[in-house]
């Protein structure tokens, strides 16, 4: 098996890609057994972002790394919140940025506009080493249109805002196997996986 460190502190992410990545021959292990330190990300995009997350891990650990960056893009909006998704909010009324306020935000942004497209996505990068020249890059793109009310109690983020049409409800109304099916993780996963599928065994 060979060793690889996950750059988040996700338990869910961590599960998810030990259950995925172990036939392929890696043994994942979460980036906190090692340090505790968050790489900074200065990026400009998700691919980015994604990048100096699965270096800053291989750095620090001398292991292969992966990483992803992920967050909902709003064409209307010249693609806010982008890669500031989680932060969207901060200063907001004061207040610290959290999954409610964000959505508030993002409403109140949409007032009176008609055009309501909105995508999620996402970037997952696997890198050998930390100055690895050829990192593997999974990309995945989710889109639906934003409702003007939040619906459904599930899921995290924006998910009680975008809805698909496809499925008849929001993605916080999915259950998580159908949105680990077909989310931008799950698309950007598929990708990445076809690359490292007999990469190591």
């Amino acid at each position: 098996m060979k060793k690889v460190v996950l750059a988040t502190g996700n338990a869910g992410k961590l599960a998810e890609m030990q259950h995925i990545l172990s036939p392929l021959g890696f043994q994942v292990h979460p980036q906190s057994e090692f340090f505790q330190e968050e790489a900074i990300e200065d990026g400009l995009s998700f691919i980015e972002n994604a990048l100096i997350k699965a270096r800053f891990a291989s750095e620090k650990t001398g292991l292969p790394a992966i990483a992803d960056d992920s967050g909902l893009e709003v064409p209307v909006l010249q693609g806010q919140p982008g890669i500031y998704s989680a932060r969207y909010a901060e200063g907001y009324k004061g207040q610290t940025a959290s999954d409610a306020l964000n959505n508030e935000k993002l409403l109140e942004t949409m007032q009176g506009k008609t055009e309501r497209e909105a995508c999620y996505y996402c970037a997952m990068v696997y890198v050998e080493h930390a100055q690895d020249p050829t990192p593997k890059i999974g990309l995945g793109q989710w889109c639906g249109r934003l409702l003007e009310a939040p619906q459904g109690t599930g899921g995290f983020g924006y998910d009680p805002l975008v809805w698909f049409d496809a499925f008849g409800c929001t993605a916080a109304e999915l259950s998580k196997v159908q949105k680990n099916e077909v989310s931008h993780r799950a698309q950007a996963l598929q990708q990445l996986m076809a690359q490292l599928n007999g990469y190591q065994k």
